[in-house]
């Protein structure tokens, strides 16, 4: 805690708001790094939980599509849910956004030694869904200590270093779990101890090293700024960039088919042995890492949201390849290729929009709001997917996902062409004039 204090206080020194040198605020800020380096860690841990977990309760429990749909989908949805209290917790004048983050990392770590116990589909569930609401309670806050932390124009570069560190750590996690089995006699919870381990280290990192508190643009040493209200942060809906935002992360969101199932398809579809399975999160992983910082600085250079759009026809070109009659190791790595090109485009690129479009003292609830709504339509996506693959099959289903991703696709972009009638952001974070004048502070 003192080591992370100490550097806040003297990142407030050199980068205080209105100061007439803007340029000595680097464009990844220490605060950045720290935070990429927990995520790296506990998506270490979080990885090799979701490496195995498919298998495992396909596999060896014997679960059905259908009721693998509905565990993601619990997965998501809990997630999501809790991301608005976590947000909304989280603002006033950035003094909580550690605490809350620090509650849902902690939260996270505990749940992953309790998967020992948990054998059976109900307590599995139970386990994961408070696995789900640690990391839906963390998001938020992390991303509003990013976005504070970082000067507007860097935001999509800022974010695209912060999924970089958080994706090696997505890389490492299946390796792990990979390594883990291949040595252990009982594999599974081998696999599960490990990650807890690895998990309460992430908590250690955060609490050494990330400022307890950053810069919000508000005197060090006046009172501290009344909490906004629950209403005041569901109010910012009517901003109409937000507004935007969250109905194209929805829309596009109920078409996204999860990882976990695309795998599954990949596996079965195109013959990957099932001892690779747990590999298959590593091409993914390897292209987000690859792609995530050069994306990120281009989105800050031709819009973000006009990106985000981008990255979701990607996406629709490799479920074009994983339906096409090609089979083979060039085509599942083409496959991870896309998708790893999808996140890069997408993930970190909507949280760099979304801070620029609300204001300061209601970032955590502005990212919230926005996650919420693409994480419950995941949710509701992976329900109807594993629904759709036990009444029909997997190829089907994924057939229909990429028609409604591709009418999606056409309705998203129509949206934010209504906002931008000249068809180009009006500016790199692609704000609205109304929501830019709020955030970077009086009208001008």
């Amino acid at each position: 805690m003192y080591l992370a204090d100490s550097r806040n206080s003297t990142t407030r020194t050199t980068a205080a708001p209105g100061s007439t040198r803007p340029g000595r605020r680097p464009a990844v800020p220490g605060t950045v790094l720290a935070l990429g380096a927990v995520s790296l860690i506990t998506d270490v841990s979080a990885e090799m939980i979701t490496a195995v977990l498919p298998l495992y309760v396909v596999t060896a429990l014997g679960l059905s599509p259908l009721g693998f749909g509905l565990l993601d989908g619990i997965n998501n949805g809990v997630g999501a849910l809790v991301r608005l209290a976590g947000g909304h917790l989280a603002d006033g004048g950035g003094r909580r956004h550690k605490v809350v983050a620090g509650i849902g990392y902690g939260l996270s770590a505990v749940c992953k030694p309790l998967l020992l116990l948990a054998h059976g589909l109900p307590a599995i569930s139970s386990v994961l869904a408070a696995d789900r609401a640690g990391k839906g309670l963390r998001t938020a806050p992390r991303d509003a200590m990013i976005s504070l932390a970082t000067r507007p124009e860097h935001r999509g570069r800022a974010f695209g270093v912060h999924r970089a560190m958080d994706t090696a750590g997505a890389l490492l996690g299946p390796l792990t779990a990979f390594a883990v089995l291949r040595v252990a006699v009982d594999g599974y919870d081998a696999v599960f101890t490990v990650s807890a381990c690895v998990a309460a280290l992430g908590v250690l990192v955060l609490v050494l090293f990330v400022p307890a508190r950053l810069d919000t643009g508000q005197p060090a040493s006046g009172p501290a700024p009344a909490r906004p209200a629950l209403r005041d942060s569901l109010a910012l809906l009517r901003r109409p960039g937000l507004r935007r935002l969250t109905l194209c992360a929805t829309l596009l969101g109920l078409t996204t088919v999860s990882d976990a199932f695309l795998y599954l398809l990949l596996q079965r579809e195109l013959g990957v042995p099932a001892d690779l399975f747990p590999l298959l999160p590593l091409g993914t992983a390897a292209v987000f890492l690859l792609l995530a910082v050069p994306l990120g600085a281009l989105a800050d250079r031709i819009g973000r949201r006009r990106l985000f759009l981008a990255g979701h026809t990607v996406l629709l070109l490799a479920y074009g390849l994983v339906l096409s009659p090609l089979r083979g190791p060039v085509t599942v790595g083409a496959v991870l290729v896309l998708h790893g090109a999808f996140y890069a485009a997408t993930d970190g690129v909507l949280a760099a929009a979304t801070a620029g479009v609300v204001p300061t003292e209601h970032l955590g609830a502005g990212q919230a709001l926005v996650g919420t709504g693409q994480a419950l339509a995941r949710f509701v996506c992976s329900l109807a997917f594993g629904a759709a693959w036990s009444l029909w099959d997997g190829r089907d289903a994924l057939a229909v996902a990429a028609v409604a991703l591709a009418a999606a696709a056409l309705c998203t972009a129509r949206l934010l062409r209504t906002g931008d009638p000249s068809g180009a952001d009006r500016d790199p974070g692609g704000a609205d004039h109304d929501d830019r004048r709020t955030t970077e502070g009086a009208p001008r």
